[in-house]
């Protein structure tokens, strides 16, 4: 049975910052998604890495109409995706072809990708290079829907040294284990440890209990959230919120069951406050950068 994600225990991996504190002591998070129409769903994750504490926040769009500031957070740099996954150094670049990447003094702690990536080639293309690179990864979304039809990229996934965070909803990890959502409802805990062999990383079920399996199949269940997050955006806060606490020096495992309880409990705030109709993606990465600033004060 998967042990109950506490308060206390992942409080436990926050510890408060020096007094000498600078932002490159708190890492670099680079996402990249946005294909036409899904803009805002990378900077939604970019929101929430930079709000969770990240130092720097780079976010690459594949959009045609790609905004060059985000207004509302100017604080994030915006960049179009191909040239800010080619700007990554490679540690063994390829010589031409598929998957070339420029050499570059770029460095990134963490690298979201599936936020609104789109399935088309320049995303299956984006996709493959990132997983050449030798930095941590949280896969969310569309990368896992190209994952689940090139076998591989799947494969790909053995060859990585990095860690690899995965963040399916059921009929996403459905696509990835050729069932049928309503196995996957059924058999949670044993669909998210199928996933964990299947693609070589930590593994967040997402749903009402979502379900946590680490890289070694250790079993989580959180207990946090309710239905009023049940509305877009909420699992690119999440993506971004994981990514976040990866730069700052957890392990994906802590990050992810960190991010995932944390996450839930925004929501509940946000529900005490007579908020679950209508409840935001915004709104809840708001209410866990609150939330986390009381934790790590206790």
């Amino acid at each position: 049975m998967p042990s109950v994600i506490t308060r206390k225990q992942v409080a436990a991996f926050l510890k408060p910052r020096p007094k000498d504190s600078h932002k490159g002591l708190f890492g670099t998070v680079t996402v990249i998604g946005g294909v036409n129409g899904m803009v805002g769903a990378a900077i939604l994750a970019g929101r929430a890495a930079l709000k969770m504490g990240a130092g720097c926040v780079h976010v690459g769009l594949l959009a045609d109409n790609a905004p060059a500031v985000d207004l509302n957070c100017p604080e994030l740099m915006l960049h179009k995706a191909s040239e800010l996954i080619s700007s990554f150094p490679h540690p063994n670049p390829p010589p031409g072809g598929e998957g070339a990447i420029a050499k570059s003094n770029f460095k990134s702690s963490v690298l979201v990708i599936g936020c609104g990536l789109g399935q088309g080639p320049a995303a299956q293309k984006i996709l493959y290079d990132a997983l050449l690179l030798d930095v941590a990864l949280v896969l969310d979304a569309d990368a896992l829907n190209i994952i689940a039809q090139r076998p591989d990229l799947r494969g790909m996934l053995f060859g990585r040294k990095a860690p690899a965070v995965f963040t399916p909803h059921p009929g996403e990890a459905a696509h990835l284990l050729g069932c049928k959502t309503e196995d996957i409802q059924h058999e949670r805990t044993r669909s998210a440890l199928s996933l964990v062999k299947k693609l070589n990383g930590s593994v967040v079920l997402k749903g009402a209990g979502s379900i946590c399996a680490t890289r070694d199949a250790k079993l989580y269940i959180n207990q946090t959230g309710n239905p009023g997050m049940s509305s877009a955006g909420m699992g690119d806060v999440l993506a971004g919120m994981i990514a976040a606490f990866i730069a700052q020096g957890l392990s994906a495992d802590e990050a992810m069951l960190l991010a995932v309880h944390l996450h839930g409990a925004a929501g509940d705030e946000l529900a005490k406050q007579q908020a679950t109709l209508g409840m935001g993606a915004t709104e809840v990465t708001e209410w866990a950068r609150w939330l986390l600033n009381q934790w790590v004060l206790k």
